[in-house]
């Protein structure tokens, strides 16, 4: 069973979404035969090269002030580490993903994908040096053990895996992505939003009990449109679940506590 997850490193949905999906994984029987590929989505493709402090762009995107904008910061961040993972509560970043995005189809090429994924989220997140500082991606790609110099090959040629980057994309937006994170397992069951570890576990479960040829059916939530207008799937049949928070063009679903 292969399960699709489309992400962003600058969401930091992704990351929590992430780390609940594994805990999911982890404690589900047929564990070993589960695939897990990871696919590209841009929430801001326009998003400029130098990296911008994190609390004015919230502020600027929901139009409210910085000591909100931070408080919202804080409350994701209280999530993430509800979920054991470390968030730098203040000082975070944030700029244009592709060339991150590129990186990781090398990696994936290389068996390493999952590896400098976690990478990639940990220097967002977690850590004081910016992702997006000058020569990391290299750094970061060498500590994911992929080697130096094809690296840097990759990152200093523009059209490397960009046509890969953009056909995830294209994927994404036929299926009605307009957020992530957003899981597919087998194209046949769609996962919307960091949803809890119980609803990635139900997804698991039924997926692999249903493997027969079917349209897909969105489980916790919308993907951002009704699936069913493409495949004839019934979006909320299968699940009583609540939409998880995801991030999306339009900014990152704030928590309420």
């Amino acid at each position: 069973m292969r399960v699709e997850i489309w992400s962003d490193i600058n969401c930091p949905w992704c990351y929590i979404g992430k780390a609940r999906f594994e805990r999911a994984l982890e404690r589900f029987p047929h564990r070993e035969a589960v695939q897990v590929v990871h696919r590209s989505f841009e929430l801001d493709p326009r998003a400029p090269q130098e990296a911008r402090p994190v609390v004015p762009l919230i502020a600027a995107k929901y139009g409210i002030g910085l000591e909100q904008a931070e408080a919202a910061e804080q409350r994701i961040a209280d999530n993430a580490e509800a979920e054991g993972l470390a968030y730098l509560r203040s000082g975070r970043d944030a700029a244009n993903s592709f060339d991150m995005h590129r990186l990781l189809h090398f990696a994936a090429e290389h068996g390493r994908q999952t590896e400098l994924l976690d990478a990639l989220y940990r220097a967002n997140f977690a850590e004081e040096r910016s992702a997006f500082a000058p020569g990391r991606l290299a750094e970061l790609a060498v500590g994911a053990g992929l080697e130096g110099a094809e690296a840097a090959r990759v990152l200093a040629d523009p059209d490397a895996y960009a046509e890969a980057v953009r056909e995830d994309e294209a994927t994404a937006s036929a299926m009605g992505a307009t957020g992530v994170p957003f899981f597919v397992l087998d194209r046949r069951l769609g996962v919307s939003g960091a949803q809890p570890t119980d609803t990635f576990t139900a997804a698991l479960e039924q997926a692999w009990d249903s493997r027969t040829v079917v349209p897909l059916v969105a489980v916790g939530g919308d993907s951002g449109r009704d699936s069913s207008a493409d495949s004839g799937a019934d979006p909320g049949t299968d699940s009583g679940a609540n939409p998880g928070e995801v991030c999306g063009p339009d900014g990152c679903a704030v928590p309420r506590h």
